[in-house]
């Protein structure tokens, strides 16, 4: 029978082969992203159907953190490994494929750890380990895998130092022959054109977590990269013709909404590779050109109304983003939710002050991104790897965005979770901020083209 295509030649790791090749019933391989750590999983998984057990059903998991990321990352590359002729049955509905050997694969999300609870595992994937709940393994996975004596891998990039940095510690350190650890570098396998677009487009710190599976200690200032002197400038401008941006997170105390406009960054040009100004290529970017800064009693409509009355001769086109959940708290719970309140307030506008009318668009997403993404999209918006800054504040029109991004810290004792307690004026303009940002400027996509990819 013809080798599916799917099962293309790789090209040798020294590192790879040695994970390929491990005698330990557990693994830990933090990698950097898109180096083939998920590819070497989906064929260790693929290899085990065919071998053959003392009872008639082999069962293995490709898991991931939901299920329409382990949908994504697996379910079809499956598919496609295993030929239909080698197929008992195929459900799509439980995203399972049972082979005529009797062996099973289910492609599960662990959204709902006790999913993986209830029958004897031969063995599995966790994918993006770091993003699951930090009991998932202990309390789930490894009991589900005692009656078969089961193997796992526990794979992904890192973020942070949260439950996946002490796994990997255990397994690196410990010295119980039950659990390896590997690791390599994103720039071990990925073209060095991939690698020069990385650099230029994350900050440091991010950089090395996504392409170098470093676990970053990402304590202190949330927004480090963001300094005074070099992200906040007079020189920013307003032209009534552009889209105008209105960034919201919901709160009563404060009421906030932020304003951006995309245009040229004053002084910042972009850099070669030896971190030299080229000033003939200048640089575009979000500047914040203003803000809604309501102390106390605020609601969503005021907030709105604000916003009216500071941009209502504005001739472009706006367009708003923030919040998905549309809030908890205020005039939500009254009057509809905080989303319909903004659209019809900033499409009729009252009797005070007239709307925008069909010019206003909302880019809201059906969920928040991942707080670390969001935070990870507005530092690189800060400064990239190369130095170069596509975020800057007008500290007179926005002092209190400039407040929150010099001010906002990290949880203490956390692995790098935005401390919302200590100071409650911090953090949500910021927020605000962020949802734009890692909406329209995500720090990266993770479906690099196939050319790039095949064969890594």
């Amino acid at each position: 029978m013809k080798i599916p295509d799917r099962l293309y030649p790789l090209r040798y790791h020294p590192v790879q082969h040695a994970y390929e090749h491990s005698k330990a019933i557990y693994n830990v391989v933090p990698a950097g992203r898109r180096s083939g750590k998920t590819e070497k999983a989906k064929r260790k998984v693929f290899k085990h159907l065919w071998i053959p057990k003392p009872w008639p059903d082999p069962r293995y998991f490709c898991a991931a953190p939901t299920r329409d990321q382990a949908r994504q990352i697996y379910w079809d590359d499956l598919k496609r490994m295993i030929p239909e002729q080698l197929r008992a049955e195929t459900s799509e509905t439980y995203m399972m494929i049972r082979t005529i050997m009797g062996s099973e694969v289910f492609v599960i999300g662990m959204d709902k750890p006790q999913r993986i609870e209830g029958r004897p595992w031969d063995g599995g994937i966790l994918d993006e380990y770091a993003d699951m709940k930090a009991g998932a393994w202990g309390e789930n996975v490894q009991p589900a895998l005692a009656d078969r004596d089961g193997w796992c891998d526990l794979i992904g990039v890192p973020e942070g130092r949260n439950h996946y940095y002490d796994t990997y510690q255990y397994a690196r350190d410990s010295g119980d022959p039950d659990w390896a650890a590997f690791t390599w570098l994103s720039s071990d396998i990925l073209p060095a054109k991939v690698i020069e677009r990385a650099r230029r487009s994350l900050d440091e710190l991010v950089y090395q977590q996504e392409y170098e599976a470093s676990f970053v200690n990402f304590l202190g200032r949330i927004y480090y990269p963001f300094l005074h002197a070099t992200h906040c400038s007079s020189e920013l401008t307003y032209d009534s013709g552009k889209t105008l941006v209105f960034c919201f997170d919901f709160n009563v105390d404060p009421g906030i909404a932020a304003v951006c406009q995309e245009q040229r960054m004053p002084g910042q040009y972009e850099r070669n590779d030896e971190g030299v100004m080229l000033l003939n290529r200048p640089i575009y970017g979000t500047g914040v050109i203003g803000e809604v800064w309501i102390p106390q009693n605020s609601n969503t409509v005021a907030v709105c109304r604000r916003l009216l009355k500071d941009w209502g001769d504005h001739q472009g086109a706006v367009i708003c983003y923030g919040d998905a959940t549309g809030g908890s708290r205020g005039s939500a719970k009254v009057l509809g939710s905080d989303w319909d309140l903004i659209k019809d307030t900033l499409r009729n506008g009252d009797d005070e002050f007239r709307g925008f009318g069909d010019r206003v668009e909302f880019r809201v997403s059906s969920s928040n991104p991942a707080e670390r993404a969001r935070v990870n999209a507005v530092n690189t918006r800060c400064k990239n790897n190369a130095g170069e800054i596509r975020l800057m504040v007008d500290p007179k029109a926005a002092p209190h965005v400039v407040r929150d991004l010099e001010g906002v810290t990290a949880l203490p004792g956390g692995s790098g979770e935005i401390d919302k307690k200590s100071n409650r004026e911090l953090t949500h303009i910021s927020d605000a901020l962020g949802y734009y940002v890692a909406k329209e400027y995500p720090i990266y996509n993770n479906r690099l083209g196939q050319a790039e990819l095949q064969g890594y």
